[in-house]
């Protein structure tokens, strides 16, 4: 099926690699006029030939995100992709470290969505709200994962609310719970494990592919499907949801 996005406009958040970039360019295969953002541009690189307009985006800064906001139409479609997956117990993470994740994970969700979302209601014709959590959450406890599993407890719960707040004027909100799904940035987490345990890059990869039951990792072009999904108007009757997509880590 082709066209499921037509005539709808979508931005989406660190849209350089992996998740982000995959639906960046679902979204466009589908129709949807999109907007990627990154805090990287250079990362943005291709973006052209996909006919997807891009943007430099620190979405931790709420001037940036206010002055965008302000400069384009109401979106029909939002989805914040940015996150940080910190590797350790509540003993290793420090106050520091702490702070950035939730600033990164929780409080960027918070500033985009209250900047992008007036204009989305004062159009009154709806939207889709889309939000990128974790299996590793409130849904299940994940070893060394303490504050990322935390972050993304508060991301489903900032979900259900935007939800339960805007479902009378059409704006739908819900949430992607991934399990463990190959991208650069898994390639990053795999080789700083590498470094710290016995067996190298092939252990540390062996591990993250044999916690699936599936016996394999996902793919950021699966999550991207998902996300078409939550943004077309065949989920219509979808909203304030936890989308668990994680090869029955959760079973």
């Amino acid at each position: 099926m082709a066209g499921r996005l037509h005539g709808k406009r979508a931005l989406v958040t660190a849209a350089g690699q992996g998740i982000g970039r995959a639906t960046a360019l679902a979204f466009a295969a589908e129709g949807a006029s999109v907007l990627a953002t990154d805090i990287a541009p250079e990362k943005l690189a291709g973006y052209a030939d996909a006919l997807i307009a891009t943007r430099a985006l620190d979405v931790r800064d709420e001037g940036a995100i206010a002055a965008l906001a302000d400069e384009l139409p109401a979106l029909d479609i939002l989805f914040n992709c940015a996150g940080f997956v910190h590797h350790g117990t509540i003993l290793d993470v420090s106050p520091d470290e702490w702070d950035f994740s939730f600033s990164l994970n929780v409080r960027s969700m918070y500033l985009v969505v209250r900047a992008f979302l007036p204009k989305m209601v004062e159009r009154g014709t709806g939207g889709s709200v889309i939000n990128m959590s974790s299996a590793a959450s409130s849904i299940k406890g994940a070893p060394n994962r303490c504050v990322y599993g935390a972050t993304k407890a508060a991301v489903i719960g900032l979900t259900k609310s935007v939800a339960a707040d805007f479902i009378a004027v059409g704006i739908r909100c819900n949430a992607i719970c991934p399990g463990t799904i190959q991208t650069p940035s898994l390639d990053e987490r795999i080789a700083v494990q590498a470094a710290r345990a016995p067996g190298g890059v092939e252990a540390a990869r062996r591990g993250f592919i044999e916690r699936q039951p599936l016996g394999r990792l996902g793919t950021a072009e699966e999550i991207a499907a998902l996300a078409v999904y939550l943004a077309s108007d065949e989920s219509q009757f979808t909203t304030g949801t936890t989308h668990v997509i994680d090869g029955g880590w959760t079973i």
